[in-house]
């Protein structure tokens, strides 16, 4: 077994841990109580020692204020460490509240000796203790309560009333009450408890909601007639004692331990049973070195697991599980024999005082050892939970419970147990094996399985491919049982949810050649397809339906998975064997699927050249033209073949349809040219060739078949008439020529304005009559006619229209303006009469420099460029002579061979600059979208203004 390392870095502690308390009393210890963290003790004769264990450096000390010969008897200290009654020998009894310094005697007790005390923890406060029981030594059972005020402690008799309720007896008459407890179940019940040294008692009886307050009295009047339920015991120890275990936060005690003659009646406490709340009792009889003659235990206190007896000289713990004492602890005889041993049920410590000294036990980790206790009484459920924190103490529970399991042939439970282990993998295996409980191995390899790590994928593929095989082998011996059909149904479904397991997917996802080879072993088709799908291996799915001539299946799991790389490959198959289906399945995969990819398909099942074989083809091309409008040359091309080879009708729709633009046209025009002309289709040839516009081989083809669809081609070339004459000539021959129809040819010449009847005259043979041409004759007389008669009407426009231009010429010459001395220039707003100016129509002025500055930027280049070499050339004729006299007609001059007059150059500089208004003209509409600084020198204009 490989076990764990188990390391403790220091010595463990012991469950019951003594510590002795650094004190020295004055005086002899009387008796000790502790409750809530408050200890009181009586020392010697007349001294009471409170300590506060919170504070306790700061001991108080109270005097019982007796002359007599009276020592304490009891103390008995309430839940809460407020109410301390101390019981005198004397028969009487004081109370001494944990918030004042005065003993108070209690007058109505006067005259019983007090055993015990049942303290209301249900109803007692700090000023108030509730109905309490008070036991006496005589067997009476008085109901008391204790009152103080908290402005005057004193100031009323603090024992508010003292009332006996029952009397307990033994076979010889009354005997004392040596313990009292009161406990509260549900639905209102009480249920207390009385002991004397013999006997237990239960008085049981409900006190309706609200009454508490007054007692319980009503519980013991229900058994003032008859005896209520007790145990009894032969021996008795001349007294008795009961203690109980209170688990932390909890009101209620869960277990007691009731020490008597013959031993330790131990039990827990069930509130919901009706008459008594004692439940699983067994009585531990006291240890063989205890004899009740020589050295009787003296008190008992209870713990979770543990009852500890006090002997004169020693401490026993008996493990209340199994009886075995687990711990003794031996006191040195030099601290005086042990006197009493309480336990503070708050806080759970344990107290032990002699005479001399006090020891306090602090209990650590009671529950460390339990499991073990548990696994050795076979209650493994009890073990596991006081391990579970204990990884290696909970491995050797399930160890010996699945080693239990398998010797009381429960092997499943034995398998699941040993799974959880860490035992070694293989020893427990063939164990399984070797007791041929397969079932159990599976179980065993299944869980072992579940709880390996996502690291440890050797070991998970080694688990899941046993696992398949043991499950293959199990399936093949039921399956050949038909009474254990039940039982193969379920385990069927066991390896089924095996194989979907999502923690098992990755290893058999990774290993599914290995688990394909174990199932094919097998024989197992079933299981395989289930795997396939599992692991979505579609394609071993479909092929595996294919193979076995399940056609419909394999289409299901196409379509039900919509992979269309499956589809591409088994569709020539299927295809071949339920064609309208495969079909309808291409149409609902719609675009997802590459119709180019099928056509191979549909060519190998359209081979036959069956009608109907090619009628679910063009189906499905038609649906990818028509519904997908898929633009791919290849589908158009095969719809095309197919219309060729079997729908000729559908094949001209198709091409019109298409329409006549080249470049909206799917399909191969050359490819579909030749397919028409190889399947005899004219009319789709005549199409194509217009497409393509060949006008002529559309005419040639079209008179081969109508010469009306030849007329229609002859009109399609618009904007060529010469081509269209040619066209309609070519007509006009086959009508003359072939069909001989001298009426038809004249129709030709009506039905075309660009033939004419001595285009056509040539066709006709010599011997027709001169009566077949009369009318077409004279219509085209009568065209020349108003041809001619058009042309004088357009040269008498023209001649007018140059008659009009020579006047308005003439008026131009005449016209002029007139310029008032104060005019100024539209440009500069300086007096125009200075320089040199322009006047135009608009009533614009311009200095002439000034239009010249407007207007160059805004010229072409070119026009900029000439300026720049007319007033070059200006500037060279404008040298300044010396004489005071020019020449007659200077400006007149020639300036040499080849050259420009002054004169001229002027007027072109005019044309350039004074063309046009520069405000009124083409010039101010064409600047509109300029800028109003130039872009190129924006960055400038800005900076400048910063």
């Amino acid at each position: 077994m490989a076990g764990y390392v188990n390391a403790r870095l220091e010595k463990e502690t012991p469950i019951f841990n003594k510590q002795r308390i650094d004190f020295a009393p004055p005086e002899k210890i009387n008796s000790l109580v502790v409750s809530s963290n408050q200890l009181c003790m009586s020392l010697g004769k007349d001294t009471l020692l409170r300590i506060d264990l919170g504070k306790p450096d700061e001991p108080n000390q109270v005097e019982l204020g007796r002359k007599d010969e009276a020592k304490v008897y009891k103390m008995f200290l309430d839940h809460t460490g407020s109410h301390l009654l101390i019981a005198l020998n004397t028969s009487e009894c004081l109370y001494l509240n944990r918030s004042v310094q005065k003993v108070r005697a209690l007058s109505r007790w006067k005259g019983h000796l007090i055993e015990s005390v049942g303290w209301n923890k249900f109803l007692g406060s700090e000023t108030n203790t509730g109905p309490i029981l008070v036991g006496t030594a005589q067997g009476q059972i008085y109901e008391a309560e204790i009152s103080v005020s908290e402005g005057s402690l004193f100031s009323t008799n603090p024992d508010q009333y003292f009332r006996q309720v029952y009397t307990l007896e033994e076979e010889s008459g009354p005997a004392p009450v040596c313990c009292l407890e009161i406990e509260r179940g549900i639905e209102g019940k009480f249920f207390i408890i009385a002991t004397t040294r013999k006997r237990l008692f239960q008085f049981v009886g409900k006190v309706p909601e609200g009454t508490e307050q007054q007692g319980f009295s009503s519980i013991f009047a229900m058994h003032a007639d008859h005896l209520p339920s007790f145990r009894e015991f032969p021996a008795n120890l001349g007294f008795s004692e009961i203690a109980f275990y209170t688990p932390k936060l909890r009101s209620n005690p869960r277990s007691f331990a009731w020490m008597m003659g013959n031993g330790v009646l131990y039990g827990t406490l069930d509130y919901s049973r009706p008459d008594s709340i004692l439940s699983d009792e067994r009585v531990w009889v006291y240890p063989s070195d205890i004899d009740i003659t020589v050295n009787k235990p003296i008190s008992i206190v209870l713990t979770q697991f543990h009852f500890l007896l006090l002997l004169p000289d020693r401490v026993k713990a008996v493990c209340t599980l199994n009886g075995q004492v687990v711990f003794q602890d031996l006191f040195l005889e030099k601290f005086g024999l042990l006197t009493r041993m309480i336990k503070d049920p708050t806080v759970q410590q344990i107290w032990i005082h002699t005479e001399k000294v006090v020891f306090r036990y602090h209990v650590q980790r009671e529950s460390r050892d339990v499991w073990k206790m548990y696994m050795n009484m076979n209650k493994f459920d009890l073990a596991k939970e006081y391990c579970k924190d204990r990884p290696e103490c909970l491995d050797i529970v399930l160890a010996k419970e699945a080693e239990h399991c398998f010797q009381n042939k429960r092997y499943i439970d034995s398998a699941k147990c040993y799974a959880l282990t860490q035992n070694y993998f293989e020893e427990i295996a063939l164990k399984f094996i070797e007791a041929k409980q397969e079932e159990a191995l599976m179980e065993f390899l299944i869980k072992k399985l579940s709880n390996l790590k996502p690291s440890e994928k050797t070991q998970t593929t080694l688990l899941t491919t046993w696992l398949t095989e043991l499950y293959l082998n199990w399936l093949g011996i039921l399956e050949g049982d038909p009474s254990q059909r039940n039982l193969y149904l379920d385990t069927r479904e066991k390896f089924r949810t095996f194989l979907s397991s999502p923690k098992n997917k990755d290893c058999l996802f990774n290993n599914r050649a290995s688990i394909y080879e174990l199932l094919a072993s097998h024989g197992d088709t079933e299981h395989m397809v289930y795997f396939a799908v599992i692991m979505q291996d579609y394609e071993r799915v479909v092929a595996h339906h294919c193979q076995h001539d399940e056609y419909d299946e394999a289409l299901n799991v196409l379509s039900r998975h919509r992979d269309e790389k499956l589809f591409y490959k088994f569709s020539p198959v299927l295809i071949q064997h339920i064609p309208k289906k495969v079909v309808d399945a291409w149409i609902s995969m719609g675009s997802r699927l590459d119709a180019r990819n099928l056509i191979p398909a549909l060519v190998n099942y359209s081979q036959s050249a069956s009608t109907q074989q090619i009628n679910e083809a063009i189906r499905y091309m038609e649906f990818c033209v028509y519904q997908l409008e898929e633009t791919q040359q290849a589908i158009h091309n095969y719809l095309l073949s197919l219309y060729a080879l079997c729908r000729p009708d559908s094949l001209l729709s198709y091409l019109e349809q298409a329409g006549t633009n080249p470049n909206r046209i799917h399909y191969d025009l050359k490819y579909a040219l030749r397919l028409c002309a190889e399947h005899g289709h004219h009319h789709a040839c005549v199409h194509i060739y217009k497409v393509m516009e060949l006008y002529e081989e559309a005419v040639d083809l079209a008179l081969q078949v109508d010469v009306d669809l030849a007329k229609s081609c002859a009109d399609l070339p618009e904007d060529d008439e010469e081509l269209r004459k040619k066209l309609w000539l070519k007509i006009a021959r086959h009508v003359v020529q072939e069909e001989k129809d001298v009426k038809k040819a004249m129709a030709c010449l009506s039905s075309c304005a660009l033939l004419k009847i001595e285009d056509v005259l040539p066709f006709f043979p010599d011997f027709v009559t001169i009566d077949h041409f009369k009318e077409a004759i004279c219509n085209s007389l009568e065209d020349y006619n108003k041809h001619i008669e058009e042309l004088k009407r357009e040269m008498e426009e023209a001649t007018q229209s140059a008659k009009r231009i020579r006047e308005d010429i003439q008026e131009m010459r005449n016209k002029y303006g007139s310029v008032e001395p104060q005019e100024k220039c539209a440009a500069c707003d300086f007096p125009l009469l200075n320089r040199p100016f322009y006047l135009f129509l608009c009533g614009h002025m311009f200095h002439y420099d000034c239009l010249l500055q407007a207007v160059f930027p805004n010229l072409p280049a070119y026009k900029q460029a000439k300026l720049e070499d007319l007033q070059k050339k200006l500037a060279a004729t404008s040298q300044p002579s010396k004489s005071h006299h020019r020449p007659k007609d200077a400006d007149t001059i020639s300036l040499g061979k080849g050259q420009q007059s002054r004169e001229q150059i002027k007027a072109d500089i005019d044309d350039i600059v004074a063309a046009e208004c520069v405000y009124c003209g083409e010039l101010m509409i064409r600047s509109i979208d300029k800028p109003f600084i130039d872009p190129q020198k924006y960055e400038e204009e800005m900076q400048s203004w910063l």
